[in-house]
């Protein structure tokens, strides 16, 4: 068995006295691990880095063994990643967010959504609503996405300006105004193509209290999972930043 695909580094774990074992998010094969001999060497430590991508080639005698990865540096964004805590911890929520994927089940979208974060973490400006999208992604992908496309009340496209806890479906001004106690307010960068741009900290906090929720109640709590650490890190250094 032999295959060749682009992944992004999710973590690496000794094996052995010279060897890792490489988990990678490839873009046609999913979540897979392998081993890769020498991978502790100095020529590889530097390229097998969480949020650096490779080109990796997998080979095994059978489908359901471990195998073994060769890798080939593709893009290398661990050094910038480390000199920040947020760039850091939102290295370590990506691969929480990607290990929710069952093993070896191909998510392409989900990859290419992933490398734009990955090459975005360092950007203080575009990062974190890239991370809601993320997340947003993930639910979908597990089968549990949001319909912010139209009023669950009155079918409009326009004027949506809260989310549903219970049904994750979007909900128009005036139709949600009595209610907007118990709603979460809808941030413009989650269902407007093209609008807000830049969102603003207040916008990115009401989208991520959006992700939160339905990540806790649909994924984490139902697997027994406790919230990521990482994400929370990732919040706290963003509200210190713009505190």
């Amino acid at each position: 068995m032999q295959w060749t695909d682009d992944g992004l580094i999710l973590g690496v774990r000794r094996h052995g006295e010279t060897s890792v074992v490489l988990e990678l998010f490839t873009r046609a094969h999913g979540r897979h691990l392998g081993l890769v001999r020498g991978g502790r060497s100095r020529r590889l430590r530097a390229t097998l880095q969480p949020g650096n991508s490779v080109r990796a080639t997998w080979r095994a005698r059978l489908d359901d063994h471990l195998g073994a990865f060769a890798v080939e540096p593709l893009v290398g964004r661990a050094g910038r990643l480390m000199e920040r805590a947020d760039a850091l911890h939102g290295v370590g929520h990506l691969g929480h967010l990607l290990r929710l994927m069952p093993e070896r089940d191909p998510h392409e979208a989900l990859y290419e959504i992933a490398e734009v974060v990955a090459d975005h973490l360092d950007d203080r400006t575009a990062a974190p609503a890239l991370i809601v999208r993320l997340e947003l992604a993930v639910l979908a992908e597990l089968g549990f996405g949001l319909d912010l496309s139209a009023c669950a009340a009155t079918g409009a496209t326009h004027d949506l300006a809260y989310v549903s806890p219970k049904s994750g479906r979007a909900v128009g001004r005036e139709a949600g105004a009595p209610y907007a106690d118990r709603l979460f307010a809808l941030p413009p960068f989650l269902y407007a193509t093209g609008a807000n741009a830049s969102p603003t900290f207040e916008d990115v906090a009401a989208g991520f209290a959006i992700t939160g929720h339905f990540l806790e109640e649909r994924i984490w709590a139902p697997r027994g999972l406790r919230p990521p650490d990482a994400r929370a890190a990732y919040m706290a250094a963003l509200n210190k930043r713009t505190g």
